[in-house]
């Protein structure tokens, strides 16, 4: 259940704008959208209210934007459409008001069967968009993907999975070093969906000519996608330099955004440190990689039907070992950016919604700006959430 914000309201606290954080500040909000963003002593709406028993000792973050999520609650992204549903409210709980759902590696059937069941996420507001991480991608690099899905490039089957997706499919992982992987990218790129490079076993020269051909294309947002950069790929190695070097020296241009699952899992805070201070939170994007297992006790889940055991905040299968996904919160990912990796606010904050929304190219979202939609997450002093708005609607 939701409860409107129809009347001028006035928030206020610490705001964290795209300046800056303003520690004295106001968020001023008319039905579904913004109306106007600065320091409280500077509002002129009389007639605005504050909600009852407002804390104005909260901070106030943009609606945050999560571009790659397989799950949550014991819900999962894939056929059943209700499942799904689970998964995105798990999310949405916790500050996530826009969310790619995403698809892992499966027989062609399955992946437009879940395609189409996202697609009616999407037309009920539910998901912002639909990834599909595979099935072309390298069996090498394959990590937690079935290896027997992992097929090259299919246009056909492109074509079934994005006409199955109604408009909705968002992004697509690809490995650029399989047979086909040049024109698939400009079958994503007329499809208005943006081709990202990731689970490759690719060298330098091969990614580094994917993402500037990607780039050439124009994709929906302006710039190609990395699916969680260091994860998927070989490491980076002064020889072998291979995806990563690639995908630094381009997001480092401002040419591309990299996928970063900043869980303290997935990579270790010296990393997560060093791509900010390296390319910085504007070619960033935190995602979670989440699957069913986030907001649930430890134990066994499935993940595309394969089995995983989650210890210690960590989702493994149970064949072979890979890490399968995540299971944070994008929350909890800004939390340990901030508390572990020592990221400035406004920085963990601007990957974790301004980039992601810009490489999707949604200008209405992402950002605690006039004019954008009214999402809000209201968060105390150890960034644990409090409330979250979503299109001027308070999320019960």
């Amino acid at each position: 259940m939701m409860a409107g914000v129809d009347a001028p309201t006035l928030l206020t606290g610490r705001v964290v704008t795209p300046d800056g954080v303003v520690d004295d500040g106001a968020v001023l909000l008319e039905g579904d959208r913004i109306a106007w963003v600065g320091r409280r002593s500077e509002v002129q709406v009389p007639e605005a209210s504050t909600p009852e028993g407002w804390d104005a000792g909260r901070t106030l973050l943009p609606g945050l934007v999560d571009v790659h999520c397989h799950g949550g609650a014991g819900g999962e992204f894939g056929p059943d459409a209700d499942s799904g549903r689970v998964a995105a409210a798990h999310h949405l709980r916790h500050g996530t008001t826009s969310l790619v759902g995403s698809l892992v590696s499966a027989p062609g059937a399955d992946l437009v069967a879940g395609a189409a069941a996202c697609a009616e996420l999407v037309a009920d507001g539910v998901l912002a968009g639909i990834h599909l991480e595979g099935p072309f991608l390298s069996v090498a690099r394959c990590g937690a993907q079935d290896p027997t899905a992992l097929v090259d490039p299919d246009p056909a089957l492109v074509e079934a999975v994005v006409a199955a997706g109604a408009g909705g499919v968002a992004q697509m992982t690809f490995a650029p070093e399989r047979a086909g992987a040049d024109a698939l990218m400009g079958q994503l790129a007329a499809a208005a969906a943006v081709p990202a490079v990731g689970h490759t076993d690719a060298d330098v020269e091969a990614t580094r000519a994917a993402l500037d051909r990607i780039l050439s294309l124009g994709p929906r947002g302006g710039r190609p996608l990395v699916t969680h950069v260091f994860n998927g790929m070989p490491p980076l190695h002064h020889r072998s330099p291979g995806p990563v070097a690639a995908a630094l020296a381009s997001a480092g241009r401002g040419e591309a955004v990299l996928e970063v699952i900043g869980d303290g899992v997935h990579l270790a805070a010296g990393t997560v440190r060093m791509l900010f201070e390296t390319v910085g939170p504007d070619s960033l994007a935190l995602i979670t990689d989440s699957m069913a297992a986030s907001g649930m006790p430890e134990g066994r889940y499935t993940l595309g039907g394969r089995d995983v055991v989650v210890e210690h905040r960590t989702a493994r299968l149970t064949d072979g070992g890979s890490i399968a996904g995540g299971v944070a919160t994008l929350l909890d990912v800004v939390r340990w950016c901030v508390r572990d990796v020592g990221l400035p606010l406004a920085d963990a904050v601007a990957a974790a919604s301004r980039t992601p929304a810009a490489v999707m190219g949604w200008s209405d979202v992402g950002a605690l700006e006039a004019g954008r939609r009214a999402d809000v997450l209201v968060v105390d002093d150890a960034l644990e959430p409090v409330r979250v708005l979503r299109s001027g609607r308070w999320v019960a």
